[in-house]
C-alpha cells in the first residue's frame, strides 16, 4: 500500500499551483535559452567594436588584415565564449544535483537562480572597456553563468517531477522546457528593440560603428537577468517536493502538511491512518556509483546520459553554426552598420524559433502522455537524421551552387521542430523519472552533464569542422557535407540507443518507474515508523 500523500500527487487534477511551479521553474530555462542565444548577435556587436581590421592592425602592428578580415571576431575567441559557458553548465549540473539529493531541492534551487542572474548581470558590466580585458571578464561571467543555468536543470526537472500528477506529468515537465524556445524567442525580439532603439537614437552612417554600441550590447545580456530575478522569492516561497520530504528526509507527517496547501486537499484525506512521526535522516540502503546501484539503474543512466549526450551534439551545433549557414540571408558587413547587422541576424533567430522550435516544443507537450516519451524520442532522432543527410549530401552541389534558400531554410526547421518534437525535450523529461527519490537530481545532473559535454563537442568541434576552406578565421576542415552527414549518422545512433536501452515512463508513478524497492509493501515499510 502506497503512501497516501503521494497517491494523492499522482492521482491529483491539474490545477492552479501546476501552472505556477511550470512558470517558476521555467524561467531557468528561460533565463538559459536567452543568455545563450543572444551571443551570436551580440558576437557580431563585438566585431564591430573591438575588431575593426584597420584598428587591429595598428594595434598590434601588423599588416595582414584584408576586407575580409573586418570586423571578424577570431575563431579562438568565438569558440571560447561558447565552449566556456557550457563547461560551467557540465560542472553546475553535476555540483547543484548532487546538492539537490544531499540537502534539498527547495533550499538550493534559490541559490542557482540568484546565480544566474547576478552573472548575468555580471556579463552586462563587464569591467573595462579594453578589449581583452572585455573577453577575459565576459568569459568569467559567463562561465558563473553555466554554473548557475547547469544547476537549475536538474532542480527544475525534478521538482516539477515531484509535484505532478502522473497522468499529465510529461506535459508538465515539457511545458517547463518549452520556456527555453520562449527564451530564444525573447533574445531575438530583445536585441532586435536594443538595436532599432540604439540605431534611431544614434547618428550612425551606413557603416560606422557608434561608441553607443559598447553599451547596447551589456544591455541586451542585462535584460536577460530581468525575469529570472522576478521569480526568485517565488522560488524561496515553495515548499519541498513532498517525495523528498517522505522519502528521502523520512518526514511524513511534514510531507503531508506541506501538500495540504498545494493540492488543495484536507489534512484528513491525505494523513494515513498509522501513527506516523518525523524519523532521523537514515543512511541509504546503498551508496550512489555502487555495485547495487548500477545493477538496479546502471542500464537507465547509461540510456539517458548516452541519449542526451548524442541529441546536444546535434542541437548545438546546429544553433551555433547558423551564421555560417545564414550567410547567403545576410546582408554584406562592409554595407551595414553594427545595429542592422545584429538586428538581420537576431531576426532569423527569431524566424526559426517561430516558425520551427517553438511549435516542436509544444507538440511535445501535446503528446508526450498520449504517445510516450520513447517513441517520440525514436521518432525525433529518425527525422532529424533524415533531414541532416538530405541537406548534407547535396549541400555543395546543390543548395549551395543554386542558392534555394526557401528549400534549404524549411530543411534547416525541420531539424529544430524534430529536435523538439523529440530527443532534446524527452532527454531532459526521463532522467526526471527513472531514479529513486534519494538519487533523482543527481542522476539527472550526470546525464545533463553528458549532453553539455556532447554540446561543447556539436558547438565548438563542428564550428570548425564545418568549413571546407580558410574562411572567416577558421581553418580548412571537412566541410558541411561531411560534418552534417556526421550528424546524421549521430541522430541514427541516437534512434538505436532509445530503442535499445531507453524505458517507456508514461502513465506510471515516480515509484513504480525508480524500482528501487522489490514492491510497495518495502517501500511503505522503508518510511514509516512500525507500531509497538
Amino acid at each position: 500500500m502506497a503512501l497516501k500523500v503521494l497517491s494523492a500527487l499522482d492521482s491529483a487534477r491539474t490545477q492552479w499551483y501546476h501552472f505556477k511551479a511550470i512558470i517558476i521553474a521555467g524561467m531557468g530555462l528561460f533565463t538559459d535559452a536567452y543568455d545563450l542565444f543572444c551571443i551570436p548577435p551580440i558576437m557580431r556587436l563585438l566585431g564591430r567594436i573591438y575588431y575593426d581590421s584597420a584598428k587591429l592592425s595598428n594595434n598590434t602592428g601588423g599588416s595582414n588584415s584584408t576586407d575580409n578580415d573586418k570586423y571578424q571576431v577570431p575563431a579562438v575567441v568565438t569558440s571560447t565564449m561558447v565552449g566556456i559557458a557550457l563547461v560551467g553548465t557540465v560542472i553546475g549540473q553535476l555540483v547543484f544535483g548532487r546538492l539537490g539529493d544531499l540537502i534539498g531541492r527547495r533550499r538550493v534551487y534559490g541559490l542557482s537562480l540568484m546565480l544566474m542572474v547576478l552573472s548575468s548581470i555580471g556579463c552586462g558590466f563587464s569591467i573595462c572597456t579594453k578589449r581583452s580585458c572585455i573577453l577575459i571578464s565576459l568569459g568569467f561571467f559567463r562561465f558563473l553563468l553555466g554554473v548557475g543555468i547547469g544547476g537549475d536543470y536538474p532542480l527544475s526537472a525534478t521538482i516539477m517531477s515531484e509535484f505532478a500528477n502522473k497522468r499529465t506529468r510529461g506535459s508538465f515537465i515539457a511545458a517547463v522546457f518549452s520556456m527555453q524556445g520562449i527564451g530564444i524567442l525573447a533574445s531575438s525580439a530583445v536585441t532586435m528593440v536594443v538595436c532599432k532603439i540604439f540605431e534611431a537614437t544614434t547618428s550612425a552612417t551606413a557603416t560606422e560603428t557608434p561608441d553607443e554600441a559598447d553599451i547596447a550590447w551589456r544591455v541586451i545580456l542585462m535584460i536577460g537577468a530581468v525575469p529570472a530575478a522576478m521569480t526568485y522569492y517565488w522560488r524561496m516561497m515553495m515548499p519541498e517536493t513532498a517525495r523528498y520530504t517522505a522519502l528521502v528526509e523520512q518526514n511524513v507527517l511534514q510531507a503531508t502538511k506541506d501538500m495540504v496547501e498545494v493540492l488543495d486537499v484536507s489534512l484528513s484525506q491525505i494523513a494515513e491512518d498509522e501513527p506516523v512521526l518525523p524519523t532521523d535522516h537514515n543512511p541509504t540502503p546503498y551508496p550512489l556509483l555502487s555495485k547495487k546501484f548500477f545493477r538496479r539503474h546502471g542500464r537507465d543512466l547509461f540510456a539517458c546520459a548516452a541519449s542526451w549526450f548524442l541529441v546536444d551534439i546535434v542541437f548545438y551545433s546546429s544553433n551555433l553554426f547558423q551564421s555560417h549557414i545564414y550567410a547567403s540571408f545576410l546582408d554584406h558587413k562592409k554595407e551595414i552598420n553594427a545595429y542592422q547587422d545584429a538586428y538581420n541576424l537576431a531576426r532569423l533567430q527569431a524566424i526559426i524559433a517561430i516558425c520551427s522550435t517553438i511549435p516542436g516544443y509544444w507538440f511535445t507537450v501535446y503528446f508526450i502522455d498520449r504517445i510516450g516519451r520513447v517513441k517520440i524520442q525514436m521518432v525525433g532522432f529518425m527525422c532529424m537524421a533524415v533531414v541532416y543527410i538530405s541537406i548534407g549530401v547535396p549541400y555543395y552541389s546543390f543548395w549551395d551552387k543554386h542558392n534555394n534558400r526557401v528549400g534549404f531554410m524549411v530543411l534547416y526547421g525541420l531539424t529544430f521542430f524534430f529536435s523538439n518534437f523529440g530527443p532534446n525535450t524527452t532527454t531532459f523529461i526521463i532522467p526526471a523519472e527513472l531514479f529513486p527519490a534519494r538519487f533523482r537530481s543527481t542522476c539527472h545532473g550526470i546525464s545533463g552533464a553528458s549532453g553539455k559535454v556532447g554540446a561543447i563537442i556539436g558547438s565548438v568541434g563542428f564550428l570548425w569542422a564545418s568549413h571546407n576552406k580558410t574562411e572567416d578565421g577558421y581553418p580548412k576542415a571537412i566541410g558541411m557535407t561531411a560534418s552534417l552527414i556526421i550528424l546524421g549518422g549521430v541522430c541514427l545512433v541516437g534512434m538505436v540507443v532509445t530503442y535499445l536501452f531507453t524505458p517507456e515512463t508514461k502513465g506510471r508513478s515516480l515509484e513504480e518507474n525508480e524500482k528501487d524497492y522489490d514492491n510497495e509493501d518495502e517501500l511503505r515499510q522503508r518510511v514509516l515508523p512500525q507500531p509497538i
